[in-house]
């Protein structure tokens, strides 16, 4: 059975139970109700502030985290915990810290063959090292550093050696977890265009999860923005950009910097006020009013779902 989209995603939920006495515990709603699809080949930035369950989304998909609730489907068929070794192959991630993923025990040549080494890639030894070079090559890594440990690396070194141990399987869709943000900005370019080369090529499809919103707008062909465990607004990366309609969307753009003076002097930051609340103690209604300034009885009364603003552009508020 296929499926016009590679990776469908319906009603995710992530629940971490804490402690919070001697025999109760609590839940923490990291990941509440999140649906999105990605089509084979597309880009789907995923935006927010830190802590609002970003890299939760990516974990549950690929099981690192096994979901409270939902279901996730990999080219019309549901992935669960006990046919989750057979999409491995299809499915990687590229984790945000360079330093904590890596072996510090492996060289890089071992690091990233090891995902061949698990799948039984290569029919002989000179293969299997081909292949590792011709990936280190392919994220700008010299063949001397094979033989190299982790720790002798700067961090965006090894964010390299992580994107290179992801494509060795080719995989059909990668979750980029922050992949760019410990390189210097002159790097992030050829990294960013080595992925859009890589799609082209290979036809992957990302989860590109990131706080560089202008990394986001660039690289994505639709953008989802989330907030305390919701996803608020999502749409096609232009539409989002160029008419927000989430408060919290207009928020989030409004601070984004703005290369020419003259406009970026008239142009208005929305500060917004109020703390973020507690995922573990979450607000009645939208989880977003108690910062939104246009906040209603009915905002406190009720959560409001995605609606279709046209084009494929859902919102999820009552007020606008």
């Amino acid at each position: 059975m296929s499926s016009e989209y590679l990776i469908e995603v319906e009603d995710l939920k992530q629940y971490f139970p804490i402690k919070t006495g001697f025999f109760k515990t609590t839940p923490l709603k990291a990941v509440d109700g999140v649906s999105f699809h990605i089509k084979p080949g597309e880009t789907l930035g995923l935006v927010g502030e830190s802590g609002c369950g970003k890299t939760t989304v990516g974990r549950s998909i690929l099981r690192l985290y096994e979901p409270t609730g939902g279901t996730i489907k990999f080219n019309g068929k549901e992935v669960t915990a006990k046919n989750m070794q057979e999409y491995r192959k299809h499915m990687q991630m590229v984790f945000q810290d360079p330093y904590s993923s890596l072996n510090p025990r492996m060289t890089v040549e071992d690091i990233i063959g090891e995902p061949l080494d698990v799948h039984k890639l290569y029919s002989n030894k000179a293969e299997r090292r081909e292949k590792i070079l011709d990936l280190m090559e392919l994220v700008g890594l010299n063949a001397e550093h094979a033989t190299r440990y982790a720790h002798e690396f700067s961090g965006g070194q090894r964010q390299r050696i992580g994107i290179a141990r992801a494509l060795a399987v080719n995989p059909q869709f990668i979750v980029c977890d922050e992949a760019v943000s410990a390189l210097d900005v002159s790097i992030q370019a050829q990294v960013i265009n080595m992925f859009e080369d890589l799609q082209e090529k290979l036809g992957v499809a990302y989860l590109f999860i990131a706080h560089d919103l202008l990394v986001v707008r660039h690289i994505s062909n639709r953008i989802a923005v989330m907030y305390l465990g919701k996803i608020v607004e999502i749409g096609e990366a232009d539409e989002v950009y160029d008419h927000p309609v989430h408060p919290y969307t207009e928020s989030l753009l409004s601070a984004v910097p703005i290369p020419d003076p003259v406009i970026a002097k008239q142009s208005q930051r929305i500060v917004l006020t109020g703390d973020v609340p507690s995922p573990m103690n979450m607000p009645t209604g939208c989880p977003f009013r108690t910062r939104c300034r246009y906040a209603t009885e009915k905002c406190a009364a009720e959560c409001p779902s995605l609606k279709d603003r046209g084009n494929g552009h859902m919102v999820a508020c009552h007020n606008r």
